[in-house]
């Protein structure tokens, strides 16, 4: 029977939920499982998939047309190249992550300008720190923000940065493509040039071939001796060894980083000991309406591939995003 796996632990999907992708899809199974076995023995049956499908059945899944993963990157195919070539299609959440990340994105920025980072060692010490040790202090007014990847992420983060008085530009694998609030789009052979003018660089990239790496010891050299890096995308996106050595030997003034090379972040990383650092454990997309929003995106998919029309946010396999 043609089956829609609903990969959730039973008693954790409200009735509304079920409710409504039953009356979206009313000739098709709802199984409602994580169970990997209970995934197995209905492999054959399984068209339509949301949420979660652990990556070695996939191939195993013949009669699967769809999944909606619940995720905006669709880096995890790198792992799994034998994916990429499967006739099924992919959807993501991309877009719903906008309001939760951009807010931690200024978060950031607002931490260090108003050396908060700093504030909260000294509180656990109980050690005063008055106004005249504060040399660093600078306002985000004024102060030019570089995007890299200026997808709904990167627009909501613009126009957030733009409310903040500053001058926002960008960097995009189609420069030709325009963003509410961004002043300027580049290329990414264009990044080296424009580097220097930020006071912030801010990355919400994918991670694909292309973008592996792509922030190095050459472009941390660009960057200005005061500017901070902030990585809310991938950690593959940053070479970690020539990022430590740029924090250590001040060619940055510090960083903000949700994401890293290998999570959790080891605990011999000299990261964990910089004053110049914030580390959030790769939460910036968390928010308690995540399950809600991306319920939101499968349902309105799953009544457009009931209709024969195209679906939101599908993901190029072979690009990654």
């Amino acid at each position: 029977m043609r089956t829609i796996l609903l990969s959730f632990e039973p008693d954790k999907l409200p009735e509304e939920w079920l409710a409504q992708v039953q009356a979206a899809a009313p000739d098709m199974r709802v199984l409602v499982t994580r169970d990997r076995n209970e995934i197995e023995a209905a492999l054959d049956e399984i068209e339509i998939a949301a949420c979660h499908f652990p990556p070695d059945l996939l191939p195993g899944a013949r009669s699967l047309r769809w999944f909606q993963q619940w995720s905006a990157g669709a880096d995890w195919l790198q792992h799994h190249p034998e994916v990429v070539e499967m006739d099924f299609v992919l959807t993501s959440t991309v877009g719903m992550h906008a309001i939760q990340v951009g807010e931690h994105i200024l978060a950031l920025l607002l931490a260090f300008a108003r050396d908060l980072h700093r504030a909260v060692r000294a509180q656990q010490r109980r050690e005063w720190i008055p106004q005249h040790q504060h040399p660093d202090l600078f306002e985000l007014a004024g102060k030019t923000m570089m995007l890299v990847g200026v997808g709904a992420i990167g627009e909501r983060t613009a126009k957030l940065a733009t409310a903040f008085g500053m001058r926002v530009l960008g960097v995009r694998r189609n420069p030709a493509v325009s963003a509410p609030h961004v002043k300027g789009m580049f290329s990414p052979d264009q990044l080296l040039n424009v580097l220097p003018e930020a006071d912030c660089v801010v990355l919400a990239a994918p991670l694909t071939h292309e973008t592996q790496g792509m922030i190095g010891e050459q472009e941390l050299h660009a960057m200005k001796p005061t500017a901070y890096l902030v990585n809310v995308g991938r950690g593959g996106l940053v070479q970690e060894d020539a990022l430590i050595q740029a924090l250590r030997e001040g060619w940055i003034a510090g960083a903000g980083l949700d994401v890293f090379e290998e999570e959790p972040l080891p605990k011999d990383s000299p990261l964990w000991e910089m004053d110049n650092v914030i580390i959030t454990a790769h939460y910036a997309g968390a928010t308690p309406h995540y399950d809600e929003r991306a319920m939101a995106i499968f349902l309105d998919n799953l009544r457009r591939y009931q209709a024969g029309k195209p679906l939101r946010n599908v993901v190029d396999k072979r690009l990654g995003y």
